[in-house]
């Protein structure tokens, strides 16, 4: 997440001190990406050595006001013309864990799919709720510009989140039934060894999934 780029974003409608930037901030997300005052105040601090922002005197309660500059302005109009970069895509947490979890003893893997899947749908569920919530506003406070506008960027970004869970959820319904056809392999291995060969596990085993994974080409209908 870029908060360089949003505080300079919210800093072109006018100068702004450290905590209006990060209400402002979490107005305009929803406060999906909550920030703290220090954080707000660091990445300012930051920006003022890179020469986009420079201190611009203070308001009547005496708070510190900050203004961008003509180098910012540049700066945040290369933001919004450059697509974002997914060549380091995040760390993911979720694809960590189910990475981690073939092949780790004692772990059930389907089980954590389950699990992961059920908190998915829930978030799913939440998110519709609160987009039906803020699809009610934009309609309510259409006459108000500034609140509308916050309202509408709230709805965009919940959007995303649940497109962003609905993949979650598909994604997770794929790595099961890839899961299910590698333990069907293995077992039909086990069956199909020599009798003086040690039987592999079968079923939910999953280290016979992950020895399957590396070893086995897959049948060319289940290759991505």
């Amino acid at each position: 997440m870029s908060i360089r780029h949003g505080l300079l974003a919210l800093l072109e409608h006018g100068p702004r001190y450290g905590s209006q930037l990060r209400t402002e901030f979490e107005s305009r997300t929803g406060a999906t990406w909550p920030l703290n005052v220090g954080q707000v105040y660091t990445t300012l601090a930051r920006l003022e050595r890179d020469g986009m922002v420079v201190q611009d005197g203070e308001d009547g309660a005496g708070h510190a006001l900050y203004a961008i500059t003509d180098a910012g302005r540049g700066e945040l109009k290369s933001w919004f013309q450059r697509p974002v970069d997914r060549a380091s895509p995040p760390r993911d947490e979720l694809a960590i864990k189910l990475a981690m979890a073939v092949g780790a003893p004692g772990v059930d893997i389907r089980a954590v799919i389950q699990a992961q899947r059920h908190a998915t749908l829930q978030a799913m569920q939440d998110y519709t709720r609160l987009k039906a919530r803020a699809l009610a506003a934009v309609e309510v406070e259409s006459e108000d510009g500034e609140q509308a506008r916050d309202d509408i960027a709230w709805l965009l970004v919940l959007e995303q989140l649940i497109f962003q869970t609905e993949a979650e959820a598909r994604w997770l319904d794929h790595s099961e039934s890839r899961l299910t056809r590698l333990s069907a392999t293995a077992a039909r291995r086990a069956e199909n060894a020599p009798a003086a060969a040690s039987p592999a596990p079968a079923g939910h085993d999953v280290t016979a999934v992950a020895d399957t994974a590396r070893t086995a080409p897959m049948p060319r209908s289940t290759r991505r």
